[in-house]
């Protein structure tokens, strides 16, 4: 799968973009993933929202993402929130971590963009013995008569090569890579619950994702823009827009 321009979404990503909800830090604390002090490695962390805040609640965590412009984009909110973060350019597959050096390494919204064999066998080898891989998404839900549904008809029509709609929000086919992996002991978790978006937000978090600005042109991203703009008025006109959302994750220890 070839991977989209994420330097081209930064601004809007940092911006607009929701992290996970508090529920699910909760979730990953209560299953013994994460505890303050912990060493973690965000492992595709683009703007830093788990990396930042795994950070927050006591962890000493390094994120890595490819891409530039997401880097400096989560080097600059770390600095604003006062969190201290290692933010590095760097790949899933071939980290440059040291051996055995983690507590838990998170993958949130990207595994499907990685070699996933690969970073299967590159998370268990920076993970400590008995140490943690986490697969997680926090996806929007297209069901029917949603503001999700409606704007995937929009990219479709705008983007006819995106392929990443009619999601489910579950990703059982990530567990195969952690057996193969040699991970033991897998979990999984999750829940629904709905994301409120202002429209500007939601215009900015869709023109963040693959299928608009990391796909297209500027002119194109913007003659997209006004059709969303045009289209959440005349279907959807409340404010904040009430999006379903499902938290799915996924883990193995080493």
């Amino acid at each position: 799968m070839t991977s989209p321009d994420w330097s081209a979404t930064s601004a809007d990503y940092a911006r607009h973009r929701q992290g996970f909800p508090a529920r699910f830090f909760a979730l990953i604390e209560r299953e013994g993933l994460f505890a303050p002090g912990m060493r973690v490695l965000d492992l595709g962390t683009g703007t830093g929202t788990v990396a930042r805040e795994l950070a927050r609640r006591g962890g000493e965590v390094i994120g890595l993402d490819p891409a530039r412009g997401q880097v400096e984009a989560a080097r600059r909110l770390a600095a604003g929130e006062g969190l201290s973060v290692r933010f590095e350019e760097g790949l899933a597959e071939r980290s440059g971590q040291p051996e055995a050096a983690f507590d838990l390494v998170t993958a949130a919204q990207c595994w499907h963009w990685f070699d996933r064999g690969l970073a299967a066998a590159e998370a268990r080898r920076v993970l400590k013995p008995g140490g943690a891989l986490l697969i997680c998404h926090h996806d929007w839900l297209p069901l029917p008569g949603s503001v999700p549904h409606a704007t995937e008809f929009l990219i479709e029509a705008h983007n006819p090569r995106w392929r990443m709609g009619r999601g489910t929000g579950f990703y059982p086919a990530w567990a195969g890579d952690l057996m193969l992996a040699g991970f033991r002991g897998l979990g999984f978790g999750g829940f629904d619950h709905e994301a409120l978006y202002p429209h500007a937000d939601w215009r900015g978090r869709v023109r963040a994702s693959a299928g608009i600005g990391g796909a297209m042109d500027a002119d194109a991203v913007a003659r997209f823009d006004a059709e969303l703009e045009a289209m959440l008025e005349a279907r959807f006109g409340e404010e904040p827009l009430r999006v379903p959302h499902r938290v799915f994750g996924i883990w193995g220890f080493r």
